[in-house]
């Protein structure tokens, strides 16, 4: 099958998910063309079943902002009748949806018929398409796609409470390729990051607001009052700067190593012993699952889509948003008692081989057949 893949190019889960399902898709023999802006982020190599192209957006006066939406149905068109793709799928309903939907118009207008798959991340329903500037044209899209996929369930009967939608929903949730967490090196480089005696504390966002960052610091800040400890903070984002400033109020600056974004978050996984997720809201946790399979306990809050991932005493453990001192407490059960310690990592473990990718691509399989019948 000749499957086109639209998504973000950027180190968001929506973007990472997209491409890692599309790698995989080749693997099993698909030919994947992933169409967007730039090079995903996640797609280190091209191959004979792997191709990208670039939508480029030409810059002209008359408009205030570049039609983007314009330039990416333009190029699926072309691409579709270049390459004969069989199948569109698109990750998030604005922009992506939308501008498929036009392209599947134009098509039909030369007698091409192309099913589109959409699949529902999260921001694009909870903050984008819930703006009542937006509302109208998710809702649209949703409704004229041929089959749409959300990555949780928490996520599915939040499009279908704030969008008057006719479409069902299936729930396909995000996945983890296991055979890339099979730590091959044997030395993490540890040392390089702490002492023998700290606990290495991580974190993973793209440092927006709803990631909750100053609450990171503070739990972060609880824990090390009591056990020596170090906290690693991976990702950019427009709150990044004012968690730093938290950082130098509490003195713990020199306790704190600020990343940026990073394409070794496996290596960094690899010696850290919790990870924190104290998010206002998740559609699914991918920085929580990714953390998991590396053998790292979750402490998290209990909105969206975390708890279907990070199970309650198994896993890590679940608070309500904002409740720093419920987390801290929580993160010092895990770190101040090995044997505890080594339970929780194993379970994370073993909760996370359930989103296996070589489990979840199939799944995906049997919606672009479902979606051929629908189209």
């Amino acid at each position: 099958m000749k499957i086109a893949i639209v998504c973000y190019p950027t180190f968001g889960g929506s973007g990472v998910v997209a491409t890692e399902l599309g790698i995989a898709l080749a693997n099993r023999g698909h030919e994947i063309h992933f169409i967007t802006y730039k090079q995903p982020v996640r797609l280190a190599l091209l191959s004979e079943n792997v191709h990208f192209h670039e939508v480029n957006v030409p810059e002209y006066p008359l408009f205030h902002y570049q039609p983007y939406e314009l330039a990416l149905s333009s190029k699926l068109v072309d691409m579709v009748k270049l390459h004969e793709i069989d199948l569109l799928h698109v990750h998030y309903a604005i922009p992506h949806a939308y501008a498929g939907y036009m392209a599947k118009k134009m098509l039909a207008e030369e007698g091409i018929t192309v099913p589109m798959v959409t699949t529902l991340h999260g921001t694009d329903i909870t903050l984008v398409g819930s703006h009542p500037f937006y509302k109208s044209a998710v809702t649209f899209s949703i409704n004229k796609s041929d089959v749409v996929t959300s990555v949780s369930e928490s996520l599915k009967q939040d499009t279908l409470r704030l969008f008057d939608i006719k479409k069902e929903i299936d729930v396909v949730p995000n996945f983890i390729d296991v055979t890339k967490y099979d730590h091959g090196f044997t030395d993490c480089q540890r040392s390089l990051m702490a002492t023998e005696d700290e606990k290495i504390i991580a974190h993973v966002s793209n440092f927006r607001e709803v990631k909750r960052i100053g609450d990171v610091v503070l739990i972060f800040n609880e824990i090390q009052k009591e056990i020596p400890a170090k906290l690693m903070m991976v990702g950019e984002g427009p709150e990044r700067e004012s968690a730093e400033l938290l950082c130098e109020e509490l003195g713990i600056t020199d306790k704190v190593i600020f990343f940026g974004n990073s394409n070794e978050v496996d290596k960094i996984l690899c010696f850290s012993d919790l990870f924190l997720l104290p998010s206002e809201t998740e559609s699914f946790g991918l920085a929580a699952l990714e953390a998991m399979i590396s053998s790292v306990p979750v402490i998290s809050s209990n909105t969206g889509g975390i708890p279907e991932v990070n199970v309650h005493g198994v896993s890590g453990y679940l608070s309500d948003v904002g409740d720093v001192a419920d987390m801290s407490r929580n993160a010092l059960k895990i770190l101040t008692d090995d044997a505890e310690l080594e339970k929780f990592k194993k379970g994370a473990k073993e909760q996370a081989l359930a989103f296996d990718i070589n489990k979840i691509v199939p799944v995906y399989e049997f919606i672009y057949q479902k979606a051929f019948e629908m189209a």
